[in-house]
């Protein structure tokens, strides 16, 4: 009953309402407009969800009539329960409690699955955050937590503007950046993670940017024994997860 409740989308209706909430860098899980409506406000609003990569559904009018009996103004929208945290507070918190850092930072992972399922595994290693772009990254809607069994509010999640930027960040705060890439021959079992760390993955059809990859500290493949030459990104992400607790507790 708990997990059903922490689950539900807040329900918004109404132009301004909407635009507010997308300023407000809030996540959807659906949008729905009215067909044929072409007022200012409602192109407005569309040029504004284009901009931020967000998209809708248009609908009849009626299908709104039956989400409320209330003024709509023609959209309809459920936000995700999801809440964001400040990078620089979560590392502050982490080390105030005395543990040695573990970030996990998606570079251009787009899947809802993939990033629920990455999610799930990351909170059961105890991660202590995980970073994404504000824009090119999964969607955190209803897909993505059912598929991260209700991780997601359990993890902070802290959205950057610019992961670049993010990671030059992190490593001046003495976390040191180990990449997830098939450009390098150093192998996962040769590289520690008992020190503060950032762990990188990349998407499986482009892999890491270039500007991130090249503020890696060091650069790290899954070592591959058959004909399967990658993995799923979701269990390349878990494989190296797990290498990483494994070093710590037997440092603990």
């Amino acid at each position: 009953m708990k997990k059903d409740r922490l689950q539900k989308s807040l329900e918004i209706f109404g132009i301004q309402a909407v635009m507010d909430a997308v300023r407000e860098g809030r996540e959807f899980d659906k949008i729905f407009m009215e067909k044929g409506v072409n007022t200012g406000l409602a192109m407005e609003l569309r040029a504004l969800l284009k901009v931020h990569n967000i998209l809708f559904k248009a609908v009849p009018v009626e299908k709104l009539n039956r989400l409320t009996h209330k003024e709509h103004e023609g959209v309809f929208a459920f936000v995700s329960p999801v809440n964001f945290y400040t990078l620089g507070d979560v590392l502050m918190k982490t080390f105030e409690e005395g543990k040695s850092p573990i970030f996990l930072m998606l570079d251009r992972i787009t899947d809802v699955r993939n990033f629920g399922a990455i999610t799930r595994t990351a909170e059961a290693c105890g991660v202590n955050a995980i970073i994404l772009p504000k824009i090119g990254g999964a969607q955190l809607n209803s897909d993505a937590m059912k598929t991260s069994t209700g991780a997601l509010m359990h993890i902070p999640i802290c959205r950057e503007q610019n992961l670049h930027h993010s990671l030059k960040y992190l490593k001046k705060s003495g976390l040191k950046v180990v990449a997830c890439t098939e450009k390098t021959d150093t192998e996962l079992y040769d590289v520690p993670f008992v020190d503060p760390v950032v762990i990188v993955m990349g998407s499986e059809e482009d892999g890491i940017s270039d500007d991130i990859l090249e503020l890696a500290d060091v650069k790290t493949r899954i070592p591959m024994f058959g004909k399967t030459e990658s993995l799923n990104v979701s269990v390349a992400s878990a494989v190296i997860l797990y290498e990483a607790i494994r070093q710590r507790q037997l440092e603990a």
